[in-house]
């Protein structure tokens, strides 16, 4: 309840298909729960839907990420370009490869990184790699990125953890990426709860992925206890222990089925907050309508004036919201390993940053939850004006 009384609208709110309950009920009868048969059949209608040539289901998006930059075999301590407007399990990823972040500013439009802003990054290291991330999900144009960056597109992971239903120039994220990383977090468009996924179109990539996500062994336990199976394994590359289960394969392929209607679900709440939203003085709308561009709304992120003030103020009104993100350049920790020098390479960024907002949109958002929503914003921002 909020201080008026109210019932709050949530920020968030996931979404599960009808089918999940039985599809649990019967991996947990078939007296088999961890990575298996479901888990296959999981990858299988995942790439199906990405129209991408392998999937290798994974823990999270961030074990995916560093999972990828492992298989990349980089030198130790290479120089790998980054977004700092991202989560910091993106970042942490990076570290926990062994590698150096080097932060890239972003458009303010598009709340990405540009072109320009990759080039400028680039011409003051040697970049090994790069992470590029679909924010809010705005799917970025990775070759553009790539070639600005002058790596090969081995050499790019795209991380799309907000990215399932996006698309560009008619091809959705993943379906042709060397190394796209997907989540299916609590928040996420297609929610599992946990979970991440590998979409490659490279087969021995898929391999390397597939066999460090299980301690780099050769043999998962499936394959080695299926009849006729050895126990006999070998560890050729160091992995981690990073594997989905067949529980949570099986929801992920209920939610699978449902994620086409929540996406026209997302786009038409997102029109309805572009309707009611757009004469309202000193709020920026999310960028959209680019050629070429689907975006997967996963996030409705505005820009506003006295962001903070105005999140308390939504909160006293029965509106929860949120922000993203913390740029990485601001986070102690950070700092500490990059330097002062490098965090402060992203003007961009810091500014647009501190005007974020993110509002609540959901599937099961309703039409009057987010009337409240419009409500409490539209009041808020004309008593500024």
């Amino acid at each position: 309840m909020s201080a008026a009384g109210q019932t709050t609208v949530p920020f968030t709110v996931p979404s599960f298909a009808g089918e999940v309950s039985d599809a649990v009920v019967k991996v947990l009868d078939s007296g088999w729960v961890t990575t298996g048969p479901q888990t296959a059949a999981f990858e299988q209608d995942f790439a199906d839907f990405l129209g991408a040539a392998h999937v290798v289901a994974v823990a999270s998006c961030t074990t995916a990420l560093e999972l990828c930059l492992r298989a990349m075999d980089l030198p130790p301590g290479s120089a790998v370009l980054t977004p700092s407007l991202t989560f910091c399990g993106a970042i942490n990823a990076i570290l926990h490869a062994g590698h150096r972040p080097v932060l890239v500013d972003i458009d303010e439009d598009t709340l990405v990184p540009s072109p320009e802003t990759v080039a400028a990054a680039a011409a003051r290291t040697r970049p090994a790699a790069m992470v590029v991330q679909n924010q809010g999900g705005y799917p970025v144009d990775v070759a553009a990125l790539t070639e600005a960056a002058g790596l090969d597109r081995t050499r790019v992971v795209e991380d799309a953890a907000h990215g399932p239903g996006a698309a560009r120039d008619g091809a959705p994220v993943g379906s042709s990426s060397y190394a796209a990383c997907f989540s299916f977090y609590a928040t996420k468009n297609m929610p599992i709860g946990e979970g991440g996924a590998v979409a490659t179109s490279d087969p021995d990539f898929a391999d390397r992925v597939r066999a460090m996500r299980l301690h780099g062994m050769s043999k998962d336990s499936w394959k080695r206890y299926l009849p006729g199976g050895s126990w006999r394994y070998d560890v050729k590359s160091i992995g981690l222990k990073a594997n989905m289960t067949d529980i949570q394969a099986s929801i992920g392929r209920a939610q699978l089925a449902a994620l086409p209607g929540w996406q026209r679900t997302r786009g038409e709440l997102v029109a309805r907050y572009d309707a009611a939203l757009a004469d309202l003085p000193g709020l920026v709308l999310p960028q959209r309508d680019l050629a070429g561009v689907q975006h997967a709304w996963h996030l409705y992120q505005v820009r506003v004036p006295d962001r903070d003030a105005l999140i308390a103020e939504l909160e006293a009104a029965g509106v929860a919201t949120s922000v993203h993100f913390i740029p990485a350049s601001h986070m102690t920790s950070y700092r500490a390993v990059l330097g002062e020098e490098e965090c402060g390479r992203v003007p961009v960024t810091d500014r647009v940053a501190e005007e974020l907002l993110s509002l609540p949109l959901y599937p099961g958002l309703s039409p009057d939850g987010q009337d409240r929503v419009v409500t409490a914003l539209t009041g808020a921002l004309r008593a500024r004006s």
